[in-house]
């Protein structure tokens, strides 16, 4: 994509474009869905959506990927005891996904299973479903985080990030 475009395609973009496509009802279900999800498992998962990169990182020609990272140390998703965050990224202007694991997950599911999981939400994402995608996003990672790190009987999930969205 040429780079003024790509410039103006994100600049032209703000909170209120994030409010629209996730409004305060939207948001408050993907707060209760983390929720709902981590009573099963040990895990902590943040979403964070973002309505276009900042200008530092169009100046530099920088990934959605690349602020998912940044994203994730930003939250402080990489501070968890068990070392199991996961961060599900959506950057509205190029309806782009990424998921960010710690390094007690990541060393546990394969970059396949990681590809497939943010390929089949696309399609939710590339139709303005951003809901629906999140939704999907959630319960995925949610499924891998009970598989790898299940809560034991009796045991809860001490609930170490805040479980609503990050709106930016």
């Amino acid at each position: 994509m040429n780079k003024w475009i790509r410039l103006l395609k994100h600049r032209w973009l703000d909170e209120r474009d994030t409010r629209r496509a996730l409004d305060p009802e939207a948001l408050a279900r993907l707060q209760q869905r983390v929720a709902d999800s981590e009573r099963l498992h040990s895990g902590e998962i943040r979403v964070c959506v973002e309505a276009g990169l900042p200008l530092s990182y169009l100046r530099r020609n920088a990934t959605a990927h690349e602020r998912a990272v940044t994203m994730f140390g930003k939250l402080r998703v990489w501070d968890t005891a068990h070392n199991n965050g996961v961060l599900i990224y959506l950057l509205l202007a190029e309806h782009a996904i990424e998921i960010v694991a710690d390094r007690g997950l990541n060393d546990r599911v394969s970059a396949e299973q990681w590809r497939a999981l943010v390929a089949g939400m696309a399609a939710a994402f590339k139709a303005g479903r951003f809901e629906e995608g999140l939704n999907e996003a959630i319960d995925a990672v949610g499924t891998l985080l009970t598989q790898h790190f299940p809560l034991r009987e009796g045991e809860a999930n001490p609930n170490e990030l805040p479980d609503a969205p990050h709106i930016g």
